[in-house]
Formats: structure tokens, C-alpha cells, sequence
């Protein structure tokens, strides 16, 4: 991901692309995530975010070939990524992901930590599969999955490993809504441009309010 995350700007919403391979999460592309958010908070005016990808994923969550072959301490790389979801939760703009195809374990984890989630509507399965590689969720994961999902759905994400299709998903209350793919990222966009406007410093304000507990969990050595 580190190669192919992008920005660019459509009017006042910003499409963060995270790539068109697995995109998984290691120091490389986690760094490169931060500094396109950067650029974002730092951009003059009203905007709103949308996060996309190509290809056959979304996001196939922490890249544990890359931190084997590294020798990297996953509490090491787990802090890295919550920060990462963290900045996404307490962002002072709307923030949407347009999930064109798989969503996997930190993956989801980072399209919950958007505002709103649109997914294509006949590709792609929303997972949180640690259950069966046998890790467990951190606290500071734990508590974003069950703030964002219902108590049923979490259980099901979480203890049982459910696979969700999208409309299961949007069904279970993960999603906003589904769409056709062509229509998938113009769509996110468009609700997007809805949300511009609102004030950044109380839109944040509210978020930490909201989400308090799970940002300082999140930001919690595992």
C-alpha cells in the first residue's frame, strides 16, 4: 500500500485511495496513511473524506508476512494501526468508506472508524477473523466493534467469525447502504457532499464525546 496510497480532491471531498493489492497495514503504508490525512486536515475550507480502493479488496487488514519477515513485534505494528483508526474516528470532517470488495480483520476495523460505510452490493465479504488465526482483539479493538456495531452483531463479528456478505451486512447495521459497483464510489461521494458544512471544531468535539472511551483505549499500549 505504501506505493499506491493516493489523494486526490473532488470539489470539497477528498478520495483517499488505498490501492489495488491486499492493502495491509505495515509501518510503510500506515505512515504514508497519516501523512495523506495530513494533507487533509490541513487543506483551507469545508470538505468531508472518502476512503476507496481497486481491485479485489479493500483492506486485508495487518500485514503479518511483512512483520514475520521483519521480525516485527506485533504489539509494535497494533499500535501503529490503532492510531491510525483513531485518527479516522476523531477526524474533524465527515468521513465515508466506498468498499468495493473484501474487508478483512483491521481492514473492517478502519472502515468502522468512518462515519458512514457504503459497500458494493454483489462483491466482497465483510470479516473480523481472528477467532479462527487465533488472536484475540485488543481492548482498544474491542471497544471500536462495540461501539459501532449492535451487542447481536458484535457477538456474531467478533466470538463467531461471521463472514458477511454486504446486504447481510447492511441488514446487521454495519453498512449504510449497498450499491451496484459502478455506482459504489460517485455514490459515496455524493453523500459525502451531503455532510460538508458542518463545523470542524464541534463535529470533532462530538466524536470525542461519543467515542472518548474507545480513542483512549485505541491509543492504549496492547
Amino acid at each position: 500500500m505504501s506505493e499506491t496510497a493516493s489523494l486526490e480532491q473532488r470539489g470539497p471531498v477528498f478520495v483517499l485511495g488505498l490501492g489495488e493489492t491486499e492493502n495491509r497495514f505495515n509501518f510503510d503504508s500506515i505512515a504514508r496513511l497519516m501523512s495523506l490525512l495530513d494533507q487533509v486536515d490541513a487543506a483551507p475550507g469545508e470538505k468531508a473524506l472518502v476512503t476507496v480502493a481497486e481491485g479485489k479488496f479493500w483492506s486485508n487488514g495487518l500485514d503479518l508476512e511483512w512483520m514475520i519477515a521483519n521480525k516485527i513485534d506485533l504489539a509494535d505494528l497494533v499500535v501503529a494501526v490503532q492510531e491510525l483508526f483513531a485518527r479516522v474516528l476523531e477526524a474533524p470532517y465527515p468521513t465515508v468508506a466506498a468498499i468495493q470488495g473484501h474487508c478483512y480483520a483491521a481492514g473492517g476495523m478502519l472502515a468502522l472508524a468512518h462515519d458512514a460505510r457504503f459497500m458494493r452490493e454483489d462483491r466482497g465479504f465483510l470479516c473480523f477473523p481472528e477467532v479462527d488465526i487465533k488472536m484475540n482483539f485488543t481492548v482498544g479493538m474491542s471497544s471500536l466493534l462495540t461501539a459501532k456495531l449492535s451487542a447481536q452483531t458484535a457477538h456474531q463479528a467478533m466470538v463467531l467469525g461471521r463472514r458477511f456478505t454486504a446486504p447481510e451486512a447492511a441488514t446487521a447495521g454495519i453498512l449504510d447502504a449497498t450499491l451496484p459497483e459502478p455506482e459504489l464510489v460517485s455514490g459515496a461521494i455524493a453523500y459525502a457532499e451531503t455532510l460538508v458544512g458542518k463545523d470542524p471544531a464541534t463535529i470533532q468535539a462530538i466524536k470525542r464525546t461519543i467515542y472518548g472511551p474507545t480513542l483512549d483505549l485505541l491509543r492504549t499500549a496492547p
